[in-house]
């Protein structure tokens, strides 16, 4: 029997383009909030927390870098205050 929770590669195929997208920029915000929470938390940790904020600021840093190079190769322009918009390539 198959896990019901189990979600096929078919559904994710038959997303739109622009779902694709909308999900990509709500992935850039959600990592930009977790980033920023991180950095505030380490600035006052306590000893035991350090490591385990300087990790977390390392690893949502990395998520988000990758994140922002897959949106730019897609077109899509995030600006400093989160307006964003996706610019139609010219073919």
């Amino acid at each position: 029997m198959l896990y019901e929770g189990y979600i096929s590669e078919d559904r994710i195929e038959d997303k739109s383009e622009d779902e694709k997208n909308l999900e990509l920029i709500v992935s850039i915000i959600k990592t930009k909030n977790e980033l920023d929470s991180a950095q505030k938390n380490f600035e006052f940790a306590e000893e035991g927390l350090i490591d385990y904020y300087s990790y977390q600021i390392k690893a949502n840093q990395t998520k988000l870098d990758y994140l922002m190079k897959k949106a730019q190769k897609k077109g899509i322009v995030l600006d400093m205050i989160n307006e964003i918009y996706i610019r139609k390539n010219k073919a």
